[in-house]
C-alpha cells in the first residue's frame, strides 16, 4: 500500500511539475519569438480563431493568455506522453525523452499549421513563414521543456 501511494504521489507532482516546466518552457519560447519575423504571430493567429477575428486586429491580452495558458498546459502533456512512454520503453531514459519530445513536437506543429493556421485565410507566402517561425518556437521551448522535466523526475525519482 505504501508504494502504491507513494507512486501515486511522484506521478502526481510530475503532472505538477509539468505545468511548471511549461510555463518556464513558454518564457524560454518568448525570446525565441521575439527574434523571428513571424515569431509573434501565432498568439494572435489563436486570438483571431476564438474571436473570429483578422489576426492582425486579434486581442492581445487574449494571445497572450491563450499563449501562456497553451504552454503551461503542454507541459503536463508531456509528462503524459513520457508515462506512456516509460511503460512501452520499461523505464525513463535519455531516448525515451527524446523519442517523446520528437512526438510532442510534431503534435505542436501539426496541430497549429493544420488546424489553427489555415482558418484566418492568410496569404500563403505568410503562412509559410509562420509556419517556419511556430516550428522555431516549438524546438525553443522543448529545449527548455525536457531538461527541466527531466531534472524535476530525477529529482522526485530521489524523493519516492
Amino acid at each position: 500500500m505504501v508504494l502504491e501511494s507513494s507512486a501515486s504521489l511522484a506521478a502526481s507532482l510530475r503532472i505538477v511539475l509539468g505545468v511548471v516546466a511549461g510555463v518556464v518552457a513558454t518564457f524560454g519560447m518568448d525570446a525565441a519569438m521575439t527574434r523571428l519575423p513571424e515569431g509573434e504571430t501565432p498568439p494572435t493567429v489563436a486570438a483571431g480563431v476564438l474571436t473570429r477575428t483578422d489576426p492582425d486586429e486579434a486581442p492581445e491580452r487574449l494571445a497572450a493568455a491563450a499563449h501562456y495558458l497553451a504552454g503551461g498546459a503542454t507541459g503536463p502533456l508531456y509528462v503524459t506522453l513520457l508515462f506512456l512512454a516509460e511503460g512501452v520503453a520499461g523505464g525513463a531514459s535519455p531516448v525515451v525523452y527524446a523519442a517523446t519530445a520528437a512526438v510532442l513536437f510534431l503534435l505542436m506543429v501539426g496541430f497549429f499549421v493544420v488546424v489553427v493556421l489555415p482558418r484566418p485565410g492568410l496569404p500563403k507566402q505568410r503562412v509559410s513563414r509562420i509556419s517556419r517561425d511556430w516550428a522555431v518556437s516549438a524546438l525553443a521551448y522543448l529545449l527548455v521543456l525536457v531538461p527541466v522535466v527531466w531534472a524535476g523526475s530525477s529529482a522526485l525519482g530521489r524523493l519516492a
